[in-house]
């Protein structure tokens, strides 16, 4: 069978059945979607349509514009979009005009947020710093933080939605830690004169085994790919389903003899004669170097490793002799129903994470969706109906 040169089959059921089991196992805690990295490189609008007509009303894209993206395609005001990394120089008027909750990390960006202010109260989120040192307010500036606060929201400038922090999921007493720093700030906060109506400090790990960290609201990502982030545990040993498949179609097979360099560097060379097949995917793709030798990807159900050095757009794969032929599809990662292996074995094998792996796979490989929420809004979008 004949398949395109390079795809990204992303499967909207799949996503759409973990966002059922996410939330029953964090019921009656709110879910927020995390949707950073265009939904981790699965597209942010279809994925965001998807979670929507699922009920989802809270999602995280991490910048204004990614939010004003889904407000532009009709994510209505009832769908609360969470913004938490701001460019220095970002005007945020936008995002106020269009509802959009701002997560603010200190005084400055706060007033900047504040004198913003038009027509409506900007809805903030208020970052505490409880060891993560990415964002947030540290001990010593959180009180300069939740004064303004506190004066912007009596002068009806603001409305405070929220505390957060994000935990570094190192073990569990550095996340309980955390936690403790966190909830010492909501005191000081309170002390200070803010009522503060909602708490989130647990991401899709911590959501998943601390129970206890779960406050008002646990942000999921990973978990809502089919990507589970514990050491050790498969999508499958979670029941979750992976959403992307990853694949291409044989361009040229070629029989070249025994003791035949491949590729760049001749890094491989054939130990009898065989037949090299050529896969049009490589690291412009996404697909990196280092998967030479540590990754095998499936063809009719049997798995073939790559041979020889990844090329920017393409690879090669040593088939044998077996009947591999021009348009065969070559699987590179899926949900291992095909004999291939899965976007959490390609991360183990590159030692890294599979959110790196998907995140990776580059503008030019086409997502095709598929699954029933084609047919709704999803489906709308794509075919670029208003």
């Amino acid at each position: 069978m004949n398949a395109p040169l390079r795809r990204a089959e992303i499967d909207l059921d799949a996503y759409r059945a973990n966002l059922d089991l996410v939330r029953d196992w964090m019921d009656p805690v709110e879910v927020m979607a995390i949707m950073k990295a265009d939904a981790y490189g699965h597209g942010l609008e279809p994925i965001a349509l998807a979670a929507v007509d699922a009920g989802i009303r809270w999602i995280g894209v991490l910048t204004v514009p990614a939010a004003l993206r889904l407000r532009a395609i009709g994510v209505g005001e009832d769908v609360h979009l969470f913004t938490w990394q701001h460019d220095p120089a970002l005007d945020f008027r936008d995002a106020i005009d269009s509802a959009v909750d701002l997560g603010v990390s200190n005084a400055a960006e706060l007033q900047r947020v504040i004198d913003a202010v038009d027509q409506r109260p900007a809805r903030v989120h208020l970052g505490v710093d409880s060891g993560l040192h990415r964002d947030g307010a540290t001990a010593d500036a959180w009180p300069e933080l939740v004064s303004l606060a506190v004066a912007a929201q009596r002068a009806g400038r603001i409305v405070v939605v929220a505390a957060y922090t994000h935990l570094a999921e190192t073990s569990d007493d550095d996340d309980s830690a955390a936690v403790a720093v966190f909830d010492r700030a909501v005191e000081t906060a309170e002390d200070l004169g803010l009522d503060v109506p909602m708490e989130h400090v647990a991401a899709s790990l911590a959501g998943l085994e601390r129970k206890e960290f779960r406050k008002d609201m646990v942000r999921m990502g990973g978990n809502l790919f089919g990507i589970p982030g514990a050491d050790g545990v498969s999508a499958a040993d979670l029941g979750l389903e992976p959403v992307m498949t990853l694949t291409a179609s044989v361009a040229k097979t070629k029989r070249v003899p025994v003791d035949t360099g491949v590729s760049y560097d001749y890094t491989y060379r054939t130990a009898t004669e065989t037949t090299l097949a050529l896969v049009p995917v490589g690291y412009a793709d996404g697909v990196p170097r280092l998967a030479q030798g540590r990754v095998e990807v499936a063809i009719g159900g049997k798995r073939y490793p790559i041979a020889g050095r990844v090329a920017m757009d393409q690879f090669l794969v040593d088939v044998g002799d077996d009947e591999v032929q021009v348009g065969d599809t070559v699987v590179l990662f899926g949900t291992g129903e095909r004999d291939e292996l899965t976007v959490l074995e390609w991360a183990a094998a590159l030692d890294t994470i599979g959110e790196e792996i998907v995140c990776r796979i580059g503008s030019r490989v086409p997502r095709v969706y598929e699954g029933h929420d084609v047919e709704g809004r999803v489906g709308e979008y794509l075919r670029g109906e208003p």
